[in-house]
């Protein structure tokens, strides 16, 4: 499978598209073809005759985000700006985070033409326009995201619980369903090309603690009530540990997203091939140190300079911990991370792929 190095050109000039008297018309590309989809590449072939395969020189890729839903915009070509690449066999590559975004639809279109002796092109006409869906993060998209979080990490702080704010109206809720937390799915917020976001079920639940107590931040913009639940029952032997993402919202301080699947859940099963698995007892982010001797007790650390959002994939059962009211402040509305979208210009956070 051969592939190109595609650039943005600018192709001016009514007559550039005009085809010499003296050359037969190219014919329209048809039976589009996009295959080998990631999150930020893809290849596309067509049918061409052999005289065109072999007399075409150029081809041009018009790509557009779905979004843009105007049935006209493979209409004006008097100076339209599009990818070009030099011929070569199909199927040919398409990539480039610059113009791609995982988990986005795109429409495309393609031209075949020829270049003449003066520098002008003799083009087909545009194949019909195609849509397609760009990938997830791949694993190693999500192992350069790890990479940069470790960097951000910062050193390792003791805790004891894990612990989740919400409003009474939910705490009533679950009573009234039999006492379960339940998983609920994973929002968009954080890095757009995150294999879990909108695909995993989850309870979320945060475990970072003050420096000068200790304790749980006092604070939460979730809600004024607070679960606590031991760090032992959700955090243990039988609990696999995943790294998910990596990203800030325009503010200096930086989130992990962690998730934590029963050893052979469902949860487990879908984490397992699109997650980089973490030791729970050696990584940056969370951790888990059996006791050395009998009536010990287990060591639990978390990373003192990223917020952590731990994603837990099974229900939880309320009667496992205590609900109290927390002292501080429950409207810090602008701390949420529902739905939050990712600064696409931090260095520290992204990767070279698309956002």
């Amino acid at each position: 499978l051969a592939a190109c190095t595609l650039f943005w050109a600018h192709l001016g000039g009514k007559k550039g598209l005009q085809m010499t008297e003296m050359d037969a018309p190219l014919s329209t590309p048809c039976n589009i073809q996009i295959c080998e989809v990631t999150c930020d590449s893809f290849r596309i072939m067509w049918d061409m005759t052999p005289e065109d395969t072999t007399r075409a020189t150029h081809f041009f890729i018009d790509l557009s985000r779905k979004e843009c839903g105007d049935p006209n915009r493979f209409k004006h070509r008097d100076v339209p700006t599009k990818l070009v690449a030099k011929a070569v066999p199909l199927p040919m590559a398409v990539r480039g985070h610059w113009f791609l975004s995982p988990r986005t639809e795109y429409c495309v279109a393609v031209q075949t033409a020829i270049r003449q002796p003066d520098g002008e092109y003799q083009v087909s006409e545009w194949s019909q326009v195609v849509e397609f869906s760009t990938g997830d993060y791949a694993m190693e998209h999500l192992q350069q995201l790890l990479d940069k979080a470790t960097g951000s990490a910062g050193r390792l702080l003791k805790f004891s619980v894990f612990y989740r704010n919400q409003h009474p109206e939910y705490f009533d809720f679950v009573r009234e369903c039999g006492g379960l937390m339940r998983p609920a799915l994973k929002d968009c917020s954080g890095s757009h090309g995150s294999p879990i976001n909108s695909k995993l079920h989850g309870v979320f639940f945060s475990c970072n603690t003050e420096f000068d107590t200790g304790l749980p931040s006092r604070d939460s913009p979730y809600g004024p009530l607070r679960f606590h639940i031991p760090a032992g029952r959700l955090l243990n032997p039988n609990i696999s540990l995943y790294f998910a993402d990596f990203y800030c919202m325009y503010t200096a301080y930086h989130y992990v997203v962690l998730v934590l699947a029963p050893v052979g859940s469902e949860g487990d099963t879908f984490c397992r091939p699109r997650l980089p698995m973490l030791d729970l007892a050696s990584n940056p982010f969370l951790t888990y140190t059996e006791p050395h001797r009998p009536g010990e007790e287990p060591v639990f650390c978390h990373a003192s300079d990223v917020i952590l959002e731990v994603l837990f994939t099974d229900p939880v059962p309320l009667d496992q911990g205590s609900v109290e009211q927390i002292s501080g402040h429950h409207q810090l509305m602008s701390l949420t991370t529902a739905n939050a979208k990712k600064d696409p210009s931090c260095k520290v956070c992204n990767i070279s792929v698309g956002r």
